[in-house]
């Protein structure tokens, strides 16, 4: 029998805050949490656009099961990021994110922020989470109590959330073996504050329901004082029965995703509800949050709306928070048409497959722009950039003139005098009778490397300076005296050089 997910949420504003920056999802196959912060404009815009962009993975069969929720957890950061280049007003705008995806008898887990995941399993509560906070790399790294925590002044800096801070933020993944009967608990931190996790680990051991649990631990937050925004999604691991695989099949058969799309979503099916839990968005959201930066509907917009009820509309499910007020009043995040377009697409993909459209003009508005030639032209296009600046990098090489040696003398090259791997950059010009050995230590030294010139006469210069010196250590040679009557004609013939000259001179001569 195959696994699902059975589940509760429920969300509330809390007492201190005006609106609900929190949002949660929980279906068969996902649950997820977020909370968002950026304060009046973009803590609920955060959380329920990257909500509303994982709903779609609440389904079987993944091309990639074990990679899908953190790509798209991925992806769900890069639309906040755009969300922020259409709304600047948005800027700073973040929200944590814990998500669990079951798939066949694995639960891939991912996480990052302060929201926190525990599970009940095999009789043993654990919390599985990470606090990605400031005071918990302190407790990390030994430098605070567990207890102390609580009171510390950067309690609730975070150290890791999505948002437009960083371009491929870092989760924590991890895949677990599912097995029928666990129990897992997701939330923000707006209970964890305040109810402390021996009482978690009661209500999810010993409540009547999954429901039971939700309410029982929003309402001790509540007793609390709840300072903050809470929310709450109870999941437990079981195998479907007949009757929950049958309403799956007629929610996903009740809609037509293809003729919905077409006609731009005018009259979309209600939401779907939910075995256990509530769909009003949970507590008291305030409605100021109607007017929330980035959340203005319009043409691109609505359809993306239409296209998120749609989805909701086609699986059992329970949504509460932000993302449940912004589905229910259209105030949908995104106002990008590349987000419209992405989600357009993966309805069509996942649910129209076997549909065909009826003539070739349908086929052109249903089936997802393919731009299979974007990197092959921005490879050519960086090909020839490159090429161009390795030319033109050529031709200033050939401007330039040094000095160095060449077969022992001194010579001016064209060119500088490095090489590009087996390519030379230079070129001999002019070779002179000025014997490398006449010169001195350091000279010689300085020519094996190249003495860079400005131009053409400036080595020109460079090389009568340095024919100078060879002069001074090899002066012109004094004639030999005149050979006696009586000495042969071969030794007349072969001079001996002057005993004067040092050796370096001896076989060359100064021009």
């Amino acid at each position: 029998m195959a696994l699902i997910l059975r589940y509760a949420a429920r969300s509330d504003v809390g007492k201190s805050r005006s609106k609900n920056d929190d949002s949660a999802y929980a279906g068969h196959h996902l649950a997820v949490v977020a909370d968002g912060m950026g304060g009046h404009a973009g803590g609920d815009v955060a959380s329920a656009s990257t909500v509303l962009d994982l709903i779609h993975l609440d389904r079987t069969g993944h091309e990639d099961p074990a990679n899908v929720l953190a790509d798209e957890i991925q992806t769900a950061n890069s639309i906040l990021s755009e969300l922020v280049r259409t709304s600047p007003k948005l800027a700073g705008m973040g929200t944590t994110v814990t998500a669990l995806l079951l798939h066949d008898d694995k639960l891939e887990f991912a996480h990052i922020g302060d929201s926190r995941a525990y599970r009940l399993k095999n009789n043993v509560f654990e919390q599985v989470s990470v606090d990605h906070t400031f005071v918990q790399r302190l407790i990390d790294e030994g430098r605070l109590r567990p207890e102390e925590a609580d009171v510390h002044p950067h309690r609730n800096v975070l150290m890791r959330v999505l948002g437009d801070v960083d371009a491929s933020p870092e989760l924590d993944l991890a895949s677990h073996p599912a097995e029928a009967g666990e129990r897992w608990l997701l939330s923000s931190d707006g209970l964890d504050t305040v109810v402390p996790d021996h009482v978690i680990e009661d209500a999810m051991r010993y409540s009547d329901s999954l429901q039971d649990a939700v309410d029982r631990l929003v309402q001790l937050t509540l007793d609390g004082g709840a300072p903050d925004n809470v929310t709450v999604v109870m999941i437990e691991v079981a195998e479907a029965t007949k009757e929950e695989l049958a309403e799956a099949e007629a929610l996903a058969a009740g809609a037509n995703p293809v003729e919905t799309v077409r006609d731009g979503g005018a009259n979309p099916p209600p939401a779907a509800k939910s075995p256990e839990g509530n769909n009003d968005g949970g507590g008291s959201p305030d409605p100021a949050a109607d007017e929330s930066d980035g959340s203005t509907e319009g043409p691109a917009e609505a359809v993306r709306a239409d296209l998120i009820r749609l989805e909701l509309a086609t699986k059992p499910h329970v949504l509460v928070g932000a993302a449940a007020l912004a589905t229910h009043t259209g105030q949908i995040p995104i106002v990008t048409k590349h987000s419209t377009e992405r989600r357009a697409a993966a309805l069509l993909t996942h649910k129209a497959a076997s549909s065909q459209p009826a003539d070739g003009d349908d086929a052109d508005e249903t089936t997802p722009v393919r731009r299979g030639w974007i990197v092959p032209t921005f490879v050519a296009v960086m090909s020839l950039l490159v090429v161009a600046v390795l030319w033109f990098g050529y031709l200033w090489t050939q401007t330039q003139y040094y000095v160095s040696q060449f077969d022992g003398r001194v010579a001016i090259f064209n060119g500088v005098s490095q090489d590009l791997g087996p390519i030379h950059l230079s070129r001999l010009d002019t070779a002179y009778n000025i014997p490398l050995q006449s010169l001195p230590l350091y000279q010689q030294q300085r020519l094996d490397s190249g003495i860079a010139a400005r131009d053409l006469d400036h080595a020109e210069t460079i090389v009568e300076e340095l024919r100078i010196t060879s002069r001074r250590n090899c002066p012109e040679p004094v004639p030999a005296a005149t050979a006696s009557p009586g000495a042969s004609a071969s030794a007349k013939a072969a001079p001996t050089p002057s005993p004067s000259l040092p050796p370096e001179c001896i076989g060359g001569t100064n021009e």
